[in-house]
């Protein structure tokens, strides 16, 4: 077979059913070999788009998602989204195009070092520059992206290579290699640590969700009563139904969260990247002892210096923490804090208050069922979102925290609808949704149905909060907008302008409720 057939048959085995991406004309053998396969191909209106639903079909399958450019600009489009897929430990799969190897040694058109480009945002990346490497190279490829900790890898196809002949066949995928149980030791002396604290607290992090330990997490709890802040990707981790939830890192409107955690005095920090949220902020005065529980060992930081390490498989750890400690928590040391953060969280809106993102989030979570998944661009909201939107099942949430990429609302809910069956709702500002509106055509094609919620204040209301805090004044944060009813309305789907909370209720009810691509803005 041609080395492409065999690049797509080994993307079969490995259970990819969705390559995301553009065509370019040295892809023509790829794309041929994907048309005569089981696989579809979804032709999007940028790279970018196509990198972010492939990281966000990772994010909420666990499966590597696929994206596919060609060379140049079609590969230095598709970096931003391999990057947040990376940053975010999303496994993902990029496979661009490149120039025949006869001219690669030469300045040449649109040929860049693509390589030594995409190094920095990758586990791993390499040319297929010979046919007989193409089975081994995939199944790397996919192995290390899903591989605890997860995150992008990049393949690079020369298309005389493409076009080649060759006799190799696919690689079958094997069980993942089998993670560690934990130390003895190091529980014990975790147990020991949790015991004799006063005030025990959990942070759950990115970790407790993506590798699936969100059970073993509850189980703990309801065993020692220890209460749970989780960082932005680690929401849901412990359901905020919980009376054992502390919500988000710097949740409330008085950062109900942020006071537990300066009074607890032991972290039992589980799957969390310091790259989620600076330990600084919590361990300002580097008093508090910190247990860490990951499959890696701790990053070195001096605001994370973890007392006792316990690298193993996250809910292996949990269960055995859990058969070791001898810990019945007072819940009463965060009772209060509790209370205010579900009354903050729960009280809906009247007419008197100001449309506001916080002031919205319990219409929205009323109208959403616990599974329903709710992306969220960057921007204002998103930090509205990730400290203020009580979530319920893990993976319901989706926040790029990592890098914190503008523009991955619009495309992330395509892989959403794509993967899941309960409802999809993106909340985006104007200036994220502007980035990848494009895509709405792509979700109309696809037959896609969710609701886009665009928070339009007509500025970069982030960046002006911040300049204005600063210097209490802003600049280069203003924006003029089209009309979004129009816009959208101009893609063929429904679209409505909500101002007053009696429109915005029945906008969100109506439009979560279809089954139709309908899109709700509300002015700021």
């Amino acid at each position: 077979m041609k080395a492409s057939d065999l690049l797509v048959e080994c993307l079969e085995i490995e259970g990819v059913e969705y390559v995301f991406g553009l065509p370019g004309e040295e892809l023509e053998d790829v794309l041929f070999s994907i048309r005569d396969s089981d696989i579809e191909f979804i032709p999007v209106r940028h790279e970018q788009g196509a990198a972010f639903m492939a990281d966000v079909h990772g994010r909420v399958t666990g499966q590597a998602g696929v994206c596919l450019s060609t060379l140049g600009p079609g590969a230095t489009n598709l970096l931003t989204g391999v990057a947040d897929a990376h940053l975010d430990k999303s496994p993902l799969v990029a496979i661009t195009g490149q120039a025949g190897l006869e001219r690669l040694h030469k300045e040449s058109h649109q040929a860049l070092e693509i390589l030594h480009t995409y190094r920095s945002v990758t586990k791993w990346n390499a040319q297929l520059s010979d046919p007989e490497i193409v089975n081994e190279s995939v199944r790397k490829a996919f192995k290390l992206a899903e591989y605890e900790k997860p995150g992008a890898t990049h393949l690079e196809f020369p298309e005389d290579v493409a076009g080649e002949e060759t006799d190799a066949e696919p690689l079958e995928p094997r069980k993942q290699v089998r993670r560690p149980d934990p130390d003895q030791k190091s529980v014990e002396q975790a147990a020991e640590l949790l015991e004799n604290a006063n005030h025990p607290l959990v942070i759950a992090g990115n970790g407790a969700v993506r590798t699936r330990s969100a059970n073993s997490l509850r189980e703990f709890v309801a065993e020692t009563a220890v209460p749970v802040v989780g960082t932005y990707m680690g929401k849901g981790a412990l359901s905020d139904a919980n009376d054992h939830s502390l919500f988000t890192l710097d949740s409330g409107e008085n950062g109900e969260s942020a006071d537990a955690i300066s009074r607890a005095d032991c972290i039992l920090a589980v799957g969390y990247d310091i790259a989620e949220h600076d330990p600084e902020k919590w361990n300002p005065n580097l008093d508090k002892n910190i247990v860490h529980l990951d499959h890696e060992p701790a990053e070195v930081y001096e605001h994370y210096n973890p007392d006792v390490e316990i690298v193993c498989d996250i809910s292996a750890g949990l269960d055995a923490l859990l058969d070791n400690v001898d810990v019945a928590c007072p819940e009463a040391w965060y009772r209060d804090q509790r209370e205010a953060l579900v009354e903050q969280t729960t009280s809906t809106p009247g007419e008197p208050d100001p449309v506001t993102v916080r002031n919205l989030l319990p219409i929205l979570r009323d109208v959403m069922a616990d599974e329903d998944v709710l992306i969220s661009d960057v921007g204002s909201h998103k930090m509205a979102i990730a400290q203020a939107f009580p979530t319920y099942e893990p993976n319901s949430v989706i926040i790029s925290n990592g890098l914190a990429s503008m523009g991955i609302a619009v495309p992330g809910g395509i892989a959403a609808d794509l993967a899941v069956d309960s409802n999809v709702v993106v909340a985006t500002g104007d200036g994220g949704f502007m980035m990848n509106a494009a895509e709405i055509e792509t979700a109309t094609r696809l037959g896609c149905g969710y609701t886009i919620v665009v928070f339009n204040d007509s500025e970069y209301r982030l960046i002006t909060e911040e300049q204005e805090e600063d210097r209490e004044e802003h600049y280069g944060t203003k924006l003029t907008n089209p009309d979004f009813v129009a816009f959208a309305e101009s893609f063929g789907i429904d679209a409505i302008r909500a101002e007053s909370w009696n429109e915005i209720g029945d906008a969100l009810q109506s439009a979560v409720e279809s089954d139709e691509m309908m899109l709700v803005e509300i002015p700021m």
